[in-house]
């Protein structure tokens, strides 16, 4: 297994993505890279490090390029565009956030292609062999709570999707960079020395955003594991830790609402998000302190 940081320099790396392109695998997808931006290339190149190297020979889940956008916007505010398979799905971001473009539309291409799995909204991270799903909604804490998981130890699936296959009672990693959001920037920095962190890029569609590299164990270890604990968490700042028991009825309308394809899916969603919650016990957590977050999920996961 050859990584990204082995094959070759920074310099070389930046010079194969601008010209036929750099390929790299994230759990089952394999990347097809092109990019022309040397900011671009150069933090896939830091923060994807310990990633393995692509087979150029294979076929790839996912070709991509992020290129300048024509004409006058070249030069007066420059802008980045985003392209999978040599179209552009959505609109242009400005120059000097196309490295979180290229994130976001990664994130597209698994949320509206990989439909052969059950996609969750939510972060998936595991511990002795035990996966424990964070399903909730966006401003609810999970990506930072999951970041400082992955700090104290446990393997990194996902911030973002929760991919399982149906019939098997299976979550598959798939671990990129987790995009933490304005204050949690800062409470992960001093959550965590080894918090390998980007640049900030503000004034994003989402704030100021900075991207957090996936620990080495999580880069490189792909094997699945089933589900042991379903929690669906909530930040409330200086609130008291709250940790309460949820019925499985009400869990499976919850799971299934936080699904993007459970409807596509047709009976083998049903079966799917029924599977996780019967293999899983299942907890509302309110919490303000990380610390004390990770300390419930971690009493749950012997």
């Amino acid at each position: 297994m050859e990584l990204i940081s082995d094959s070759s320099n920074l310099d070389d790396f930046v010079i194969a993505a601008g010209g036929p392109g750099v390929f790299y695998r994230v759990g089952p997808f394999q990347i097809h890279l092109t990019t022309p931006i040397h900011d671009v290339a150069s933090l896939v190149y830091r923060l994807y490090g310990s990633y393995e190297l692509g087979d150029p020979g294979s076929v790839s889940d996912f070709h991509v390029s992020i290129l300048p956008a024509r004409g006058i916007r070249r030069y007066v505010r420059p802008q980045a565009q985003f392209f999978i398979d040599g179209t552009c799905p959505f609109d242009p971001f400005p120059r000097d956030t196309a490295f979180p473009l290229l994130e976001w539309g990664i994130n597209w291409c698994i949320g509206s292609r990989a439909q052969q799995y059950l996609i969750l909204h939510s972060a998936v991270i595991e511990k002795n062999g035990k996966a424990v799903v964070l399903a909730a909604e966006p401003g609810s804490g999970k990506s930072t709570l999951a970041a400082a998981l992955m700090l104290s130890g446990w393997r990194l699936f996902s911030d973002e999707f929760g991919l399982m296959r149906p019939g098997t009672c299976e979550f598959v990693p798939v671990p990129r960079t987790i995009a933490l959001k304005n204050e949690s920037i800062e409470v992960i920095r001093r959550f965590s020395d080894h918090a390998e962190l980007g640049p900030k890029f503000p004034k994003t569609r989402k704030g100021t955003v900075a991207h957090l590299a996936a620990s080495a164990a999580s880069a490189v270890d792909i094997a699945p594991a089933r589900p042991a604990l379903l929690v669906f968490p909530k930040f409330e700042a200086g609130a008291q830790l709250r940790a309460k028991p949820l019925a499985k009825a009400p869990a499976f309308m919850k799971l299934a609402n936080n699904a993007f394809n459970y409807a596509a899916q047709g009976e083998a969603g049903f079966s799917a998000v029924r599977d996780i919650v019967d293999a899983s016990e299942v907890l509302l957590l309110r919490f303000s302190r990380l610390e004390d977050a990770i300390g419930i999920i971690s009493d749950y996961v012997q």
